[in-house]
């Protein structure tokens, strides 16, 4: 917005100290650096300056030996910290005031402004305080999960699997920066408890797991929260969402409006997705209400596959005995089809049977169309 008119007069309120953040590194993907590059090249260039990129995917299952993935996108990862530290300095530099340890908890506090934009979280205190005209509906997901982070820098997107007295217990990782990667840690509630994470300390939970994922770890450690003072704690992913995203004169952008489970990396490119858009919509709309439904019509049709992908994304790791037992190379190509509505209610194998079928007569077509060879009538 300030870049579109410097006389706008924009103002940042941030609850945590300048350069901290709760979590490790953020995933994305070609689409987003694309998308952002067009909104603001410099903001895109120094975000993808300070990325890394993977381009191969592995994963381990039990005592299988590695199984690389060859056929899912390159992706990239960033510091949340690093990230959050880049658009700071790119506000400031266009006369975006930005104020930290400064949590804004109702709209009285800013009497007089135009607009506010509540990108205050999951846990909206702004959105909260008026639950029942967005219509905000919570969903809690099944299994627990822990985000942390590791001295280990993964040359792959790795994926282990690892079977226990108690269930399965699965990690995903990537790197985001040359010294440190993301960990994100899943299991069903059965095996949580039964590991006994219901009863463990912070210190005894990292070197369980430790022990459990020293395959992939090669010996470095796990490493809980070490920004925003908190620590790292077991969670159960909340799926939120709004029937609307407008209250007056108050808006609502990123998880405050809705989420996406993990397990798809769509969180951050989303939350910039409404940034933009929202931006396009106050700058083609001159007066406010017209302007917000249209961004509030426009984003939600938006999202709507991304949602419904992550949810089924979610559902297949709820339901992964269902497909742990296949040879690793099916399970992992049911693992990229984890986005389907049709995946749960179809046989694993015969799922996967049809899925190659699909796949060697897609590439059998674009063999010949390649070569220019006719279509068959």
């Amino acid at each position: 917005m300030k870049r579109a008119d410097p006389s706008h007069d924009i103002t940042i309120y941030e609850r945590y100290p300048e350069g901290s953040t709760y979590g490790w590194g953020v995933t994305y993907w070609d689409g987003l650096y694309k998308d952002l590059h067009a909104i603001d090249p410099e903001t895109a260039r120094a975000i993808g300056d300070s990325s890394v990129r993977w381009d191969n995917w592995v994963a381990y299952v039990q005592d299988h030996p590695p199984t690389p993935v060859d056929y899912w996108d390159a992706g990239f990862g960033v510091g949340r910290s690093r990230m959050l530290g880049l658009l700071a300095d790119r506000a400031r530099s266009l006369g975006v005031r930005i104020e930290y340890e400064r949590e804004i908890t109702g709209e009285e506090e800013l009497a007089g402004a135009d607009l506010i934009v509540a990108g205050d979280g999951v846990n909206s205190a702004l959105r909260g305080r008026h639950a029942d005209h967005f219509g905000t509906e919570v969903a809690v997901g099944r299994n627990a999960y822990i985000w942390l982070g590791t001295t280990k820098v993964f040359d792959s997107f790795t994926f282990a699997f690892v079977n226990t007295a108690y269930g399965w217990i699965w990690c995903y990782g990537y790197v985001y920066s040359k010294e440190r990667s993301t960990c994100v840690i899943e299991c069903s509630p059965e095996t949580w408890a039964g590991l006994g994470f219901d009863r463990a300390n912070e210190a005894d939970s990292l070197a369980l797991l430790e022990k459990l994922f020293a395959e992939i770890l090669d010996g470095h450690p796990l490493i809980g929260q070490e920004n925003a003072g908190e620590s790292a704690r077991w969670l159960n992913f909340r799926t939120l969402t709004n029937e609307r995203w407008y209250r007056g004169n108050l808006v609502l952008i990123g998880d405050a409006a809705h989420t996406t489970h993990y397990s798809i990396g769509a969180g951050t490119a989303l939350a910039l997705g409404d940034a933009a858009f929202l931006a396009h919509a106050l700058g083609a709309q001159p007066r406010l209400e017209p302007a917000l439904e249209f961004y509030e019509r426009g984003r939600q049709t938006a999202i709507r596959g991304v949602q419904k992908a992550a949810r089924n994304s979610a559902r297949w790791y709820e339901s992964l005995p269902r497909y742990v037992k296949l040879p690793p190379e099916q399970m992992l190509v049911l693992l990229g089809q984890r986005h389907s509505a049709l995946l749960p209610h179809v046989p694993p194998r015969l799922y996967y049977r049809f899925d190659q079928a699909i796949g060697q007569v897609t590439s059998f077509w674009s063999k010949i169309t390649r070569r220019g060879d006719a279509w068959p009538t």
